[in-house]
C-alpha cells in the first residue's frame, strides 16, 4: 500500500511528533490546571495526532476492503477471518459504526495509488485519471499532511464530486478540472475556520457555480423526491415528516428566519378581539415568551396555514413580510435577439443559504416578483448607494449582503437575515461614513463581541487592482493566542506607520496579528 500524496513514513512521523507533544503536556499537569494557551495547544496536538491516525485507519480500511473483494470468495481476507464482509471485519476491530467504516474506506480509496488497486485495463485507466487529476491530488495532499481531517476531506470530496466534463463538450477539456483545483485550494483554506457542515455547503456551492446543467438535474431529482407524511405513535402523539424540494426549502427557511430574526422575533399580530393569539409567558412576567425555537417554528408554520385560507399574511408577520431574495449575476442572463425575451442560462443563488437554483426557477421568480439591479465596478465592488444617512439604507444592506454572503466573522456561519450592519469606521468615534465599502455584516453575537472587547476591522485597498481586503484585529494587550473573537472597525485611511497590507498601524499599538476576512458569498467561487 502506498500513499500518493505523501509517503507513509511522513504520516507516521507526523503522528509521532504530535502524539509525543500531547502525551508530555497531558502527563505534566491536570487539564483543569493548564493555562489557556497550554490547553489550546494540547487540543491542537491531539487533533493533529488524530488526523494522522485517521489517514492510517482510512488507508488500512480500504486495503482490507480490497483484499476482501466479493470476487475473491472464501479466499478473501474477511471470509478467512470469519466475517461476512470487510465492513464487519473492520467494525469488529475498530468498534466503528457501519457508516464510519464506509466513509473511511471511501477516503482510503482516494488515498491509494493505482498500483494498490486491482482491476482490468479500464479500471487502471480510470484510476490513473483520478490520481493524475490535480484537484484530487491537492485534496489528498491536504489530508495527508494534516491540513484536513477525514471529516473535512469527505465534506469537500462529496460536496464537489467529479468534474462533469462530459456535460460540456464545448469547453476545453482542462477547464473544469482546473476550476475544480481552484475550488479545492479555496476550500482547504476555509476548512481552518469553518465547521464541517459549512464546508460541505461551500463545496456544493462551488460545484453548482461550475455545473449549471447539474443544478437543474439535481433540482429535478430532489423535486421528484419531495414528500410529506404523518403518523401517530403508540402514545397518540401525531408526527410529521417533510422532504423538501429546493425551491420550497428556500421559501420555508426564509419564512422561519423572518419569524426568528434576532431582536425581532415572530410577529403574531392578533385580529381585534382575538384573545387566543397570546404567545406565552409566565405568571411573573406574562409578556415574556417562554417557547423554545422549535415551538416558535411550529407556531409560525401553523399560523401561516391557518391564516393562508384568509389570504391575510399580516396576521402572522405584521408589516414585515418575509420574501425569498435570489442573486443572479449578469453573466447568467442571455438577452434575446431583436428584442426577444431575456433568458436565465446560468444559475441563481438564494441569498440566505447560498443554495443554487436552476434558470427555470429563477425565471419564475422574475416573472412573479420582478428584479432590482445592483451595479458593481470593474473589481466587483458594489457601487455606493447613499452616503449621508446614519444607518445603512435597505439598498446598501442588500449590496453588502450580496458582497459578503453573511456574517463576516471567520468562524461564524450566520446568514444575512441574522446580521446587523457595522461601520468599520465608527460613526461617532471615528466620524465614519455610511458607505457600502465601509460596512460589513455581523450577527448580533459577533457585533456585540466586537464592540465589547474592542476588536477592530480595517479595510485596505490594493492600489493597482482597486480590490478591497478586510482585516480583523484582536483587542490590544490580549493574552490569547487563539483565533478571532469579534471586532470593531476602521476604514481604508492609513496613517503613518500603517502596514499597507493589513492596515495594522492604523488601529493603534499592542494588537496581535490580524486575520484576513473573506467573503461567504457564492460569488467567491468561479462560474462556468
Amino acid at each position: 500500500m502506498q500513499l500518493t500524496a505523501t509517503p507513509s513514513p511522513a504520516v507516521a512521523a507526523r503522528l509521532t511528533r504530535a502524539a509525543v507533544r500531547a502525551a508530555v503536556a497531558f502527563g505534566a499537569e491536570r487539564v483543569e490546571a493548564m493555562s489557556d494557551d497550554a490547553l489550546l495547544q494540547l487540543l491542537a496536538d491531539a487533533t493533529e495526532a488524530r488526523n494522522a491516525l485517521e489517514v492510517m485507519l482510512a488507508s488500512a480500511s480500504a486495503e482490507v476492503s480490497r483484499r476482501s473483494a466479493r470476487e475473491l470468495g472464501y479466499q478473501g481476507l474477511a471470509q478467512r477471518k470469519g466475517h461476512r464482509n470487510s465492513t464487519s471485519l473492520v467494525q469488529n476491530i475498530t468498534g466503528q459504526s457501519t457508516g464510519d467504516v464506509r466513509r473511511a474506506v471511501q477516503v482510503g480509496e482516494d488515498l491509494l495509488s493505482p498500483s494498490g488497486r486491482d482491476g482490468g485495463a479500464g479500471d487502471a485507466a480510470d484510476a490513473a485519471v483520478r490520481v493524475d487529476a490535480r484537484w484530487l491530488t491537492l485534496l489528498r495532499d491536504a489530508l495527508a499532511i494534516g491540513r484536513l481531517g477525514q471529516a473535512q476531506f469527505q465534506a469537500i470530496r462529496t460536496g464537489l464530486g467529479e468534474p462533469p466534463v462530459e456535460r460540456y463538450p464545448d469547453l476545453d477539456d482542462d477547464f473544469l478540472p482546473d476550476a475544480w483545483a481552484v475550488a479545492v485550494e479555496r476550500l482547504v483554506e476555509e476548512a481552518a475556520v469553518v465547521p464541517v457542515e459549512a464546508l460541505r455547503a461551500a463545496a456544493r456551492v462551488a460545484r453548482d457555480r461550475l455545473d449549471p446543467i447539474g443544478v437543474t438535474l439535481r433540482f429535478e431529482e430532489r423535486f421528484a423526491a419531495r414528500s410529506f407524511r404523518t403518523w401517530i405513535d403508540e402514545h397518540g402523539q401525531h408526527h410529521g415528516r417533510f422532504v423538501f424540494d429546493d425551491d420550497a426549502a428556500v421559501w420555508v427557511h426564509t419564512i422561519l428566519s423572518a419569524a426568528l430574526r434576532p431582536r425581532r422575533g415572530p410577529r403574531f399580530v392578533p385580529s381585534d378581539g382575538d384573545t387566543d393569539a397570546h404567545v406565552g409567558g409566565t405568571d411573573a412576567n406574562p409578556g415574556a415568551d417562554d417557547r423554545t425555537n422549535e415551538q416558535l417554528q411550529y407556531d409560525t408554520v401553523l399560523a401561516i396555514l391557518r391564516t393562508g385560507a384568509n389570504a391575510d399574511p399580516t396576521q402572522a408577520f405584521g408589516d414585515r413580510q418575509p420574501g425569498v431574495r435570489i442573486v443572479v449575476e449578469a453573466t447568467a442572463l442571455t438577452v434575446g435577439h431583436d428584442g426577444g425575451p431575456t433568458r436565465v442560462t446560468g444559475v441563481g443563488h438564494d441569498e440566505e443559504l447560498g443554495a443554487a437554483l436552476p434558470g427555470g426557477v429563477v425565471e419564475t421568480y422574475l416573472c412573479d416578483a420582478g428584479a432590482s439591479v445592483l451595479s458593481v465596478d470593474a473589481t466587483g465592488r458594489p457601487l455606493d448607494l447613499g452616503r449621508e444617512q446614519r444607518l445603512f439604507s435597505r439598498a446598501q444592506r442588500i449590496a453588502i449582503a450580496v458582497r459578503d454572503g453573511g456574517c463576516i466573522w471567520p468562524s461564524c456561519t450566520a446568514s444575512p437575515s441574522r446580521c446587523e450592519y457595522h461601520h468599520i469606521d465608527h460613526w461617532a468615534e471615528h466620524r465614519g461614513r455610511t458607505n457600502v465599502d465601509d460596512g460589513v455584516p455581523l450577527c448580533r453575537n459577533c457585533h456585540m463581541r466586537l464592540h465589547n472587547q474592542n476588536w477592530r476591522i480595517t479595510r485596505v485597498r490594493e492600489p493597482e487592482t482597486g480590490i478591497d481586503t478586510y482585516w480583523l484585529h484582536p483587542p490590544p494587550d490580549t493574552t490569547s493566542t487563539g483565533g478571532p473573537g469579534a471586532g470593531a472597525g476602521l476604514g481604508a485611511g492609513a496613517g503613518p506607520g500603517t502596514d499597507v497590507r493589513t492596515g495594522a498601524g492604523a488601529v493603534g499599538e499592542g494588537r496581535g496579528t490580524p486575520t484576513r476576512l473573506t467573503t461567504k458569498s457564492p460569488r467567491r467561487f468561479q462560474t462556468a
